[in-house]
């Protein structure tokens, strides 16, 4: 790791709080690239492959419990048809979430949130996103709490702002991050919203008191833009590139961190 340039050297042991020499790199629902995403078998991997954290995604189920699941439903990762908010914990414990991935997979459950939390390592932490509304924090913080996982190893994220300002509520201490997505001019249906601008967001970031932004890769930031992000007190994040050349570019704009499917293979690109 010592070998990278300035620029991209990774202090596994400090978080993201700590203003670091470089930039992490976030596995995008674990080692996605090369394990079936939000699995463990796909955690595992992103630590081996020498990612410094994890990114998952949480959902509220049917009996009010946390299952890890990016989709609503349940068919494009499972083969079996379903709504996560209307099926039990056990009901989706049961399904088969590795198959769809190679046979080597098969068996792999969809996992719940306290298996992930068990696997962080020392110097390393996740990226939680909750991607229910603001019902699912009180299971969230009980989940948390119950895990005896330090604080600064662990960073809420969401497109939901009212979620995040819950956590805030409920986890003070926790880290938070607003996840916004950004759509080019050309790729939007005429019934699309128009992108939020950055100055909304970051007036509304510094006024719920969240940590920062992770922006998607496509947002058209410039040095002065991501300058006035800082000014403000706030990270920004990037999401989610596998391109080394996007990569190259958020790092000059002074990035905290990058979420990639390929966490092992990106690190590599960008080394000299």
């Amino acid at each position: 790791m010592h070998s990278l340039p300035f620029a991209l050297a990774v202090i596994a042991t400090l978080t993201f709080g700590v203003p670091a020499r470089g930039v992490q790199i976030v596995a995008h629902r674990g080692a996605s690239h090369d394990a079936p995403e939000n699995t463990l078998a796909a955690h595992r991997l992103a630590l081996a492959q020498g990612a410094d954290c994890v990114e998952t995604d949480v959902h509220l189920t049917g009996d009010g419990r946390l299952i890890v699941i990016h989709d609503k439903t349940t068919e494009r990762t499972t083969g079996v048809a379903g709504r996560v908010a209307e099926m039990t914990q056990d009901a989706l414990r049961a399904l088969d979430a590795g198959r769809w991935k190679g046979e080597k997979f098969v068996g792999e459950r969809l996992p719940l949130l306290e298996e992930q939390l068990a696997l962080i390592q020392a110097g390393r932490g996740m990226l939680i996103e909750l991607k229910s509304g603001p019902e699912i924090v009180p299971e969230f913080a009980r989940v948390v709490r119950a895990s005896g996982v330090a604080t600064s190893a662990i960073t809420v994220i969401s497109f939901n702002a009212a979620t995040l300002r819950a956590v805030r509520r409920e986890l003070p201490n926790h880290r938070t991050l607003h996840v916004v997505g950004f759509k080019p001019v050309g790729e939007r249906t005429p019934s699309a919203p128009p992108s939020p601008s950055l100055e909304s967001l970051v007036a509304g970031a510094m006024e719920a008191g969240f940590t920062g932004l992770d922006l998607q890769h496509t947002w058209p930031l410039t040095t002065q833009d991501a300058e006035s992000v800082r000014a403000a007190g706030l990270e920004l994040h990037v999401w989610t590139v596998d391109d080394p050349d996007v990569a190259r570019r958020w790092v000059q704009l002074g990035v905290a961190s990058i979420t990639t499917n390929r966490p092992g293979w990106l690190r590599s690109q960008l080394q000299p």
